[in-house]
């Protein structure tokens, strides 16, 4: 039984009182064509679209709003589509991570300043789910988060194509000669064609997983295609679940818990997820009060080995995943290592949605004694470069270098590398270690994906595909190397990766989970001693206050006045 009643919605502060104020809300709703009986003692479901004419992913999400809206009204509630800031990864600059908490502001204060008793969260794109969630946990009203879903498969010439991961993969057999102007010209045409997120496990899949590992999808709906009949079928289910949820007054605080932040763990390093989950989830979990650090990532990734076939760790894509039994179908390979009693936004528990899900392809998700890699999704790696740690995708790189000692080629920022990568007269070999700073949270700032660094063309041409490169940005989940990343502190805040000189030794032992360059400690302080902080680029708006108050890496890149303290008070009605 519901245990709320009309009265207590939290619209009805705005519509039910004898007040001259209360006449206005009633009076203005009607100006807009509404019946009083269509607003009054009804839940007011708000809609937050991230759809953008420069967001691909998101190209279809007015049409799945105009689903969750049908699922709203059947359900006896009043929905209300609320624009929200978009962040398309690719067309978004310097980076979406800029803005990520931008739109968890925006999305928390939508929620607040309206009169709305619920909500429906449509996004899929790399930081639009981190971003939604994180906001709509912060508000604590009752909330769904509808993925945007990935797009179909890729196909060029008999060969599966995923979107990024081959973008990388042919750019640089471009670079060497081996793939002419002509062919990535059509190349670019047909890799990507339909709307919806990276069709590889990148970013925007990793995360919609793990908010669904967390209980905030409807059970399983990550896995289904953006172009699938069933997603917008799933969209009006939202709709309709949604209403149900404010009567229930099934809040975030009421779903998450340490248990199902270790289901969305387990989940991660089973998909062989991207490393930005590191960040996310972080940031995420803080904000719901739960305790999470690098050192879980790392303790689960060592547990559960990556389990699910796709790119960049495997050679299926998402819709291969969707048909061989999605996300549900990979939680039955995990039941002894998941909490089964975790609850969702169905109301019920892990095991209640696990009980008719099966997998109906084994080589694309893999039992358990026939992993896709004996190599981990994650590790963490801590030492005189990274005290606070940094992470790498063992799964994604090159088994030969996971352990390595190179001599450094230090560049201090982009314009610096790209001005300098190709240069003729560098002095550089596939030992060295590549190392790019000052991109993290505050340098960059937003802390880029910037990571996966492109190797010399010299090198290229000759054959060579990866080398060693260490930085404090982050790397696009769709691409693949021998890549460490997110070290912290960062270079820009005076972590030990700014005094790192070009001719250094660095020894990357990952079976250790060391990091570390072969400089004395003597040597090091006087180092630091000399080191003065680059003056901040900038001095107003909204980047200057991200760069005084975003936090580092290990601990999610949240702003620090945002991932705690005291509930904001309601607004005055008057």
């Amino acid at each position: 039984m519901p245990t709320r009643r009309p009265e207590d919605l939290r619209s009805a502060r705005w519509y039910s009182a004898d007040s001259m104020r209360a006449f206005a809300h009633r009076q203005r709703m009607q100006q807009m064509g509404l019946r009083r009986e269509e607003f009054m003692g009804r839940p007011v479901i708000a809609i937050l679209n991230t759809w953008s004419d420069l967001s691909p992913c998101h190209a279809h999400l007015r049409e799945r709003a105009e689903a969750v809206k049908r699922g709203v009204l059947r359900a006896g509630g009043l929905p209300v589509e609320l624009p929200a800031l978009s962040l398309g990864e690719v067309m978004v600059k310097p980076t979406t991570m800029l803005y990520r908490n931008l739109l968890a502001m925006e999305a928390e204060e939508l929620l607040r300043q309206h009169p709305i008793d619920g909500a429906v969260l449509l996004g899929g794109c790399d930081k639009t789910g981190p971003g939604l969630v994180m906001g709509a946990i912060s508000m604590g009203l009752p909330v769904i988060f509808c993925p945007a879903g990935p797009m179909l498969n890729g196909r060029w010439r008999e060969t599966k194509v995923g979107a990024g991961t081959h973008t990388r993969k042919y750019w640089d057999e471009y670079r060497a000669g081996h793939v002419s102007e002509r062919d990535m010209i059509e190349l670019e045409g047909v890799s990507t064609r339909s709307p919806g997120t990276c069709n590889t496990m990148g970013t925007a899949s990793t995360m919609t997983s793990i908010i669904d590992a967390l209980g905030l999808t409807l059970p399983g709906a990550s896995s289904i295609p953006a172009m699938d009949a069933a997603h917008p079928r799933m969209a009006s289910a939202c709709g309709e679940r949604i209403v149900e949820m404010v009567w229930d007054d099934l809040t975030p605080s009421r779903i998450l818990s340490a248990g199902s932040l270790r289901n969305a763990l387990h989940i991660d390093v089973a998909l062989g997820g991207s490393t930005n989950a590191a960040v996310h989830l972080i940031a995420m979990a803080r904000r719901a009060g739960l305790a999470i650090a690098l050192a879980d990532f790392d303790a689960v990734g060592r547990r559960t080995p990556v389990l699910a076939n796709i790119f960049p760790a495997g050679d299926a894509l998402m819709e291969d995943f969707f048909f061989a039994g999605g996300l549900l179908g990979l939680m039955t390979r995990l039941t002894d290592r998941l909490d089964l009693d975790a609850r969702n936004v169905t109301g019920g528990t892990l095991r209640d949605a696990l009980a008719h899900a099966r997998v109906d392809d084994d080589q694309v998700i893999r039992r358990l004694d026939h992993p896709v890699t004996t190599a981990p999704a994650i590790a963490v790696l801590t030492g005189n470069l990274a005290p606070d740690g940094a992470v790498i995708k063992p799964s994604a790189a090159t088994p030969e270098l996971l352990t390595h000692r190179g001599r450094a080629i230090v560049f201090d920022g982009h314009a610096d590398f790209n001005r300098r990568i190709d240069d003729p007269s560098l002095a550089i070999d596939e030992t060295c270690v590549l190392v790019l700073r000052g991109v993290g949270p505050v340098g960059a700032p937003g802390m880029p994906e910037w990571g996966a660094l492109a190797l010399p063309r010299a090198l290229v041409e000759k054959g060579v595909r990866d080398m060693v490169r260490i930085s404090d940005a982050r790397m696009s989940g769709t691409h693949y190397g021998t890549c460490v990343l997110h070290v912290a502190p960062e270079a820009q805040v005076g972590g030990p990766l700014a005094l790192l000189r070009t001719g250094d030794e660095i020894v990357l032992d990952v079976p250790k989970r060391r990091l570390d360059m072969v400089v004395s400690d003597a040597e090091l302080a006087r180092r630091k001693a000399a080191w003065t902080p680059p003056p901040p680029r900038y001095g107003r708006g909204y980047t200057s206050m991200f760069q005084r108050h975003v936090t580092q890496a290990d601990r999610g890149c949240d702003f620090d006045f945002l991932e705690a303290g005291p509930p904001t008070p309601e607004p005055d009605i008057f």
